[in-house]
């Protein structure tokens, strides 16, 4: 099956989701219909914003949908493809050929997964069974992985536990950050996607089933997981805690006036974490003398 007959809706909400869909396209491959979370209010005026997902959807003229949540309803709408930008166009009938599922942010119930005629598909960022979850970029670097990669699998109405179909390592680099990371595994995700799509098609990929015994775990990040004791914290740790959270939620520490200092930059130079720059509470950024 060529690129431009295959007809496949993708399920996606943030920038992660937006960057393989430009991946996609640029192999040939863009979706017949786009599903992403309702606009929501963002920044200090609360103004509501689209997802960057829906953003691509509208300057690529692709129809969307954002339902609130996924209901029996709404997947009674997916059997068949009744979904067209232009009024003047009739809906077409026929199931879809796939679902493709990147960072969307819903659970998804078998009876959505199971009704696209080749399944559902889903871009992981780690090494499957390893790192399932929401956070498999930073629980790389927060344990100290010397490796990661994608994850291609056929989704089950369990987190992260389907069949993986294709998979590609890389190494981490020892100063890399999540963001710089991630950035590297889109490109990775989208382009063994798009590779491997044909042969998916035709059914002569193998499916490899997970080892529930090595699944581990990566669960969502809070704000009060960047608090650290700079003093007595293991360098090595505070390091990959760094790397892990920079950006967001990023490492802070309060002084002896219990005053929150916020860490903007570090390094680790002769086994010793070493801050370079900080916010204090109420002021600017300053250098810092360790």
């Amino acid at each position: 099956m060529q690129p431009s007959n295959l007809s496949f809706v993708f399920f996606g909400t943030p920038d992660v989701s937006s960057k393989t869909l430009e991946i996609l396209k640029s192999n040939g491959y863009v979706p017949s219909l786009i599903v992403t979370a309702p606009d929501r209010p963002i920044g200090r005026h609360f103004t509501m914003t689209p997802t960057p997902t829906k953003v691509w959807a509208m300057e690529n003229n692709i129809p969307y949908l954002e339902p609130e949540k996924i209901t029996e309803e709404f997947v009674e709408s997916l059997k068949t493809k009744r979904h067209s930008l232009k009024k003047s166009e009739k809906d077409t009938e026929g199931p879809y050929d796939l679902f493709i599922v990147v960072a969307y942010g819903k659970i998804l119930p078998q009876s959505l997964i199971d009704l696209p005629k080749y399944g559902t598909l889903n871009i992981h960022y780690s090494l499957l069974p390893k790192w399932r979850g929401a956070s498999p970029v930073e629980a790389a670097i927060l344990h100290g992985d010397q490796e990661t990669g994608v994850s291609i699998q056929k989704m089950v109405f369990k987190l992260d536990a389907g069949p993986v179909i294709a998979e590609e390592k890389i190494a981490i680099l020892p100063t890399e950050t999540t963001q710089v990371l991630r950035a590297r595994l889109i490109e990775l995700g989208g382009a063994l996607l798009s590779k491997i799509l044909p042969d998916f098609i035709k059914g002569t990929l193998p499916l490899r089933e997970q080892n529930e015994a090595l699944a581990t775990r990566s669960g969502k990040i809070k704000k009060e997981d960047g608090l650290i004791d700079p003093k007595s914290d293991d360098p090595g740790v505070l390091w990959n805690k760094y790397r892990a959270y920079f950006g967001w939620p990023g490492l802070y520490f309060f002084d002896s006036e219990g005053k929150r200092i916020k860490i903007t930059e570090a390094v680790f130079e002769h086994d010793r974490f070493v801050i370079k720059k900080v916010i204090p509470e109420g002021k600017k950024e300053m250098s810092w003398s360790n």
